[in-house]
């Protein structure tokens, strides 16, 4: 059973004091026996993920939620003083980016051994600990009363029935919106112009750009808009919160997935401590607990078990996706995105 955990606010503002009062003792030391997490997944996975971290080992954890973009720009800006241990969830080509810019200490875990090299950098920069989907989650009771079907590629999001009627997030923020953006630069085969065109057409379409990823499920659930781009398992998710009239579906042209992460951030102040939480995080036991808490990525590590409401990879038309090279045009990209698209969500 989860534990009952406090408001998020609370907890994050609770994860900042306790941290820097452990830094300032941990400096004499090695290691202070604690870790400190920029978490890129729900609240009450990254609470149930170090809440059992500390059952299982001892080590006091404590955790900060944080989209993708704000989890690289919060690590960037400690780049000198690092206020985290460890990176956990979010795309794996938040994790590249922040390797191109030093941020991350290789680290090849032992157990990373068992993940299959698609999901891991050869370098041991970051490990994969789950796999999304990218697809839409459509409101098929909002859509019936405007006679439309719920979208099966990305060129009926396309259609002006849906005028502000798509939620989506945007990349600059959002792990989830920038997978859909570089989705788009491989299905047009690498032209970012002809990728930006795309979004430009969708636009018009577009409600709000919300600042995290999981945002659009809840809009479509409450009927705000009709259609969200998201992670499959996030509107499954949301479903299962009293929802019935949610539908998962997936473009035909193909669709991006992200690899979530687990990576060392350089300067780290309790690096014993943290390597003991990647390689916790790798085993079946930890990538197991997620689906207690609704989220239904599936897992890396072959020996997991995998929920029946996570997507089958084997069954879906899915892109080659290239993490490494999404990663190194992230910042160009997100940059064009704001200044020919939409600038992005205020905090």
């Amino acid at each position: 059973m989860v534990p009952r955990y406090l408001s998020p606010s609370l907890l994050i503002a609770g994860a900042l004091v306790l941290s820097g009062c452990a830094r300032a003792a941990g400096t004499a030391t090695a290691d202070a026996g604690k870790v400190v997490v920029a978490c890129g997944a729900t609240e009450e996975w990254c609470a149930a993920m170090t809440s059992a971290f500390t059952a299982t080992t001892g080590i006091k954890s404590e955790f900060v939620r944080l989209s993708s973009g704000e989890a690289l720009a919060r690590i960037q800006a400690g780049k000198s003083d690092p206020e985290f241990d460890v990176w956990h969830g979010g795309p794996a080509d938040g994790y590249a980016a922040a390797a191109g810019h030093g941020l991350l200490e290789s680290y090849l875990s032992p157990n990373a051994a068992a993940i299959p090299g698609r999901y891991k950098a050869g370098d041991g920069a970051w490990t994969g600990v789950y796999v999304g989907v990218l697809g839409f989650c459509a409101n098929t009771e909002v859509l019936a009363e405007k006679r439309l079907r719920a979208p099966e590629s990305w060129q009926s999001l396309l259609d002006p029935a849906l005028k502000q009627d798509v939620g989506i997030a945007h990349p600059a923020t959002s792990g989830t919106a920038y997978t859909a953006l570089w989705t788009q630069v491989t299905l047009h085969g690498g032209n970012v112009d002809q990728a930006l065109a795309y979004m430009k057409r969708l636009h018009p379409n577009v409600l709000q750009y919300s600042k995290s990823g999981a945002a659009p499920a809840q809009q479509v659930a409450r009927g705000e808009v009709g259609v969200g781009v998201v992670f499959s398992h996030d509107c499954v998710a949301t479903k299962e919160q009293g929802f019935p009239d949610l539908r998962v579906t997936f473009p035909s042209e193909g669709t991006g997935y992200e690899v979530g992460g687990v990576a060392l951030i350089k300067g780290a102040h309790d690096p014993v401590s943290a390597k003991k939480y990647i390689d916790w995080a790798l085993t079946p036991a930890a990538q197991e607990i997620g689906p207690s808490v609704r989220s239904y990525q599936a897992p890396t590590n072959p020996k997991a078990r995998r929920s029946d409401k996570s997507a089958d990879l084997a069954a879906l038309k899915l892109i080659d996706y290239d993490s490494t090279a999404a990663g190194e045009r992230k910042l160009e990209l997100t940059r064009r995105f704001d200044a020919e698209i939409a600038k992005a969500p205020k905090s």
